[in-house]
């Protein structure tokens, strides 16, 4: 066994109904001044509405950041900072998807009266010094696993995205209420379920840090998603399977997050930054061409995936035969679920696919944990078939 180091939020919280006690938890943990960061979307659908009274009874003031927008920008994580630092905050609270949990998780860093550090000195691994404001992730899709990552991505120009990465960025609590995704469309629980799957498979295969502890969350996480996920998107109403869900992607993100992602996610960020395909979506469109680029070098990881992705579906076979079987399961889960197939059904135009190979190599910190070594040439190839 090689050595490895496992590190992951300090306390999960996974119970239908949790975020009806926000207030109380926050004051538990001695907070008077509280920034719920979130967006457009939750406010406008009263998502918060039966969560805030509970903080004027509690006697703990509270403020909304809701202009959170889906692949952030470096001025919308400086204008929640200076919201948080307005209100004198002492704790931050984010309540959504992965771009505002990754928000909060900044705000929370840069927002501390002792914090120095200009966000431009955060991009990359560990450059992030601490203290940090006490933080608490209320996530309301089952997808990104942000409540139990160390990450935030930051899209810093017009097509280009950065990640800041720092065991600082963990928060304090994860707050699992699947009564938060009740709401969600078919169409993104689709998307964000299949992005929580590639979290588990990626990191089942992760090349660097692979350990034990994520591999047999990575396994079981797929279980749960696999064995969920089209009941969600087609009977969205059945608490437990969302819960399950919930649960999933959590320990899909406890996975990664000590295992990291690979070309899957190499090649769906170009798609976001150049299309503002939603990142679940672009990770859907390209996992099973990149599945099958992997093959030869993960075909016993993929082989031992099949049974928690088929369950009682699994054919018995050599491992060959389970791989196949693995790959061509991934490549019907978008369609069966309702989302486009190819990247011509996005509205990807393909002579942008050149660019998009060009700028997936930009992803060096991903595509050295993939399986196997990819070149430009390759990631043309994958869009091609993806396309």
């Amino acid at each position: 066994m090689q050595p490895f180091s496992f590190a992951t939020t300090a306390q999960i919280l996974c119970e239908s109904g949790a975020a009806q006690r926000l207030a109380s938890l926050c004051r538990e943990r001695g907070a008077r001044r509280i920034l719920i960061i979130t967006d457009p979307g939750i406010a406008r659908l009263g998502m918060l509405d039966d969560v805030l009274p509970a903080f004027t009874l509690a006697r703990v003031g509270v403020a909304i950041f809701s202009d959170v927008t889906a692949d952030p920008s470096q001025n919308c994580v400086l204008a929640a900072v200076d919201r948080a630092r307005h209100i004198g905050a002492d704790m931050i609270v984010g309540f959504g998807g992965g771009s505002s949990m990754d928000v909060a998780k900044l705000v929370a860093l840069l927002a501390h009266p002792a914090c120095g550090q200009p966000i431009s000195e955060l991009y990359g691994i560990d450059k992030a010094k601490g203290p940090r404001l006490p933080l608490i992730q209320v996530p309301t899709t089952a997808g990104t696993g942000s409540e139990v990552t160390p990450i935030a991505i930051v899209t810093t120009g017009e097509t280009t995205k950065m990640g800041i990465v720092s065991p600082l960025l963990l928060p304090d609590l994860a707050v699992l209420d699947a009564v938060c995704t009740l709401g969600l469309p078919p169409a993104v629980t689709a998307a964000t379920g299949i992005d929580a799957m590639v979290h588990a498979i990626e990191a089942y295969t992760s090349k660097l840090k692979r350990n034990p502890l994520s591999s047999l969350l990575a396994r079981e996480a797929l279980r749960l998603l696999a064995d969920n996920l089209e009941q969600a998107v087609y009977n969205g109403g059945n608490l437990p399977v969302r819960q399950a869900m919930l649960l999933g992607a959590c320990l899909a993100g406890q996975a990664f997050a000590n295992a990291p992602v690979a070309a899957v996610h190499a090649l769906a960020y170009p798609l976001g930054g150049h299309f503002h395909i939603p990142h679940g979506l672009a990770n859907a469109l390209v996992l099973p061409h990149v599945m099958r680029f992997n093959l030869p070098d993960a075909l016993t990881d993929y082989a031992e995936l099949a049974s928690p992705l088929l369950g009682a579906r699994l054919q018995a076979g050599d491992r060959e035969s389970r791989s196949e079987q693995f790959v061509c399961e991934l490549a019907q889960l978008g369609a069966r679920c309702g989302l486009p197939n190819t990247l011509r059904d996005a509205g990807v135009p393909r002579e942008s696919l050149g660019q998009l190979a060009q700028d997936a190599m930009q992803q060096q910190r991903l595509l050295v944990n993939n399986p196997r070594a990819l070149s430009e040439a390759d990631a043309l190839a994958i869009y091609e078939a993806a396309y």
